[in-house]
């Protein structure tokens, strides 16, 4: 009973840390600054000025910090979904996969002739600092969501140049060098991972629908645990197979995105939800092993602080952006994504690996590595708004609905149909029975507007951004969004 005191008291402390963690995304859309950079911050001033609070091994941050991304990147799959994939497929690979290839060449290049870093120390910096992280940007957005292929592609590049950075840093410190035989190393097992990794992804999505759809379970609540322990058998079976298990479970999770299954509804808040902690752990973790004393070193912030510059204004414009430029973004649109291509958990977790592989120098590559996230988070995360209103970017007002009506059903429905109603539709300003004059009885059931419900009848008019609840034969869909969330020509 001695330690129940103390035990309770580190609960306590845990419990007031995380809420505090939740409370400051509110926080992160005033003065917008990414609240994960509040978490990172805070464990590094704990991690340095009271080092024996509790110490924790770069290796075991690391195992942490991977399953939070699993997770994280789960999630973010079923978040984009198939259809918004299919709709930016093409720039999503370029920028994703090219373009981070690109930026790690062009930032190496610069790292070795402008710091006189080995061409090895110089790779190993480069690949850690080309991934994204698309929640920093919606981070700080607050409760505006960008609209169209601009935020589905943030999204996307990010769930690709993922597990690319990831598979090329673990290839590159197992070939332990740059040299022709070398690279050709690091490009088979490349080449191997993202094979395996797809393939094994997209099987293991294919059987965890089956598994949702075709397997009930006794309790509601045993459905979203069923995903989850699925997506961690994916991860272990890539690995496994020396496949990417990152990139298994990101296109696992874009497989059920967009697919209806018995309590889907509560498998994407569970995971959501989840997601959200995982961040949290991620930033959190990472941010204990970082020493602020050592970064304060000249040989480390002031190269970390010109490559963050560099990378955001010269290499990233020039090397990525020409790949958007084939791409249907206006001019505005692909500034803007340029400039978003914030950093976030995975270049210190890159970090990490060469601490815990005791690279020569690690230590040293390490800080330079925070130092570029610190200015991207901080200082290029907060002017993101800025940028965005600047450019005109579309975005929308996404207000939080605490309330929610529904329907339990025993059976799958077939021919409901939810909606939006889209700016210059036909939908926009027309009467109901102005536009539900499909074959087959189709009719608007239900019209959610500013977060409450209004009555439907004939003479209910119709505006952008209504949410519409259509009750119709399931090959009335295309037509339906035609009318609803297409513009007029």
């Amino acid at each position: 009973m001695s330690d129940t005191v103390p035990f309770a008291i580190t609960i306590l402390i845990v419990s007031i840390v995380g809420l505090l963690a939740v409370v400051s995304s509110r926080l992160s859309s005033l003065i917008k600054i990414p609240s994960p950079a509040f978490f990172f911050v805070g464990a590094s001033l704990v991690a340095t000025f009271a080092p024996h609070f509790v110490y924790l091994s770069p290796r075991l941050i690391s195992k942490v910090v991977t399953v939070a991304l699993v997770i994280i990147l789960f999630e973010g799959g079923m978040h984009i979904g198939w259809s918004k994939v299919k709709a930016a497929l093409i720039p999503i690979l370029g920028v994703g996969i090219i373009g981070t290839f690109l930026t790690t060449i062009a930032s190496a290049v610069f790292i070795h002739y402008s710091f006189g870093l080995s061409w090895y120390a110089a790779s190993l910096i480069a690949t850690a600092i080309a991934p994204t992280d698309p929640a920093m940007v919606f981070s700080v957005l607050g409760q505006r969501e960008i609209s169209g292929i601009s935020g589905d592609l943030i999204e996307g590049e990010s769930g690709a140049n993922d597990p690319v950075g990831i598979s090329l840093m673990v290839a590159l410190i197992g070939a332990g060098g740059v040299g022709a035989s070398s690279l050709l190393s690091v490009g088979g097992n490349f080449i191997l991972q993202m094979a395996v990794g797809a393939l094994l992804g997209i099987v293991g999505g294919r059987l965890l629908l089956v598994f949702m759809r075709s397997i009930p379970l006794p309790k509601e609540g045993l459905y979203p645990l069923r995903s989850l322990t699925f997506i961690f058998i994916i991860y272990a079976a890539a690995t496994i197979a020396h496949g990417s298990g990152f990139l298994a479970v990101f296109l696992g999770g874009i497989i059920i995105g967009d697919e209806r299954a018995p309590y889907k509804g509560e498998i994407v808040r569970f995971h959501s939800a989840l997601a959200s902690l995982g961040e949290i752990v991620a930033f959190f973790f990472l941010g204990m092993m970082v020493d602020l004393h050592q970064l304060m070193a000249s040989d480390i912030w002031l190269p970390g602080l010109i490559i963050a510059l560099v990378l955001i204004f010269l290499v990233r414009p020039l090397f990525v952006g020409p790949i958007l430029a084939t791409s249907s973004l206006s001019f505005k649109q692909s500034i803007f994504v340029l400039f978003a291509g914030l950093k976030g958990a995975v270049p210190v977790l890159l970090g990490s690996y060469l601490l815990s592989s005791h690279i020569p120098g690690a230590s040293r590559l390490f800080g330079i590595i925070v130092i570029v996230v610190l200015v991207s988070v901080v200082v290029q995360g907060s002017f993101v708004p800025m940028v965005a209103r600047l450019l005109y970017v579309p975005m929308r007002i996404v207000e939080p609905e605490p309330w929610s009506i529904g329907v339990s059903l025993a059976n799958e429905p077939d021919g409901v149909h939810r909606l939006v109603v889209a700016k210059d539709s036909l939908g926009d300003g027309s009467s109901i029975s102005e536009v539900m004059n499909f074959p087959g009885g189709a009719w608007i059931s239900m019209v959610v507007r500013d977060g409450g419900l209004i009555p439907v009848n004939g003479a209910t008019i119709l505006l952008a951004g209504d949410s519409l609840l259509i009750l119709g034969d399931s090959y009335l869909y295309d037509a339906l969004v035609e009318t609803f969330e297409r513009h007029k020509e």
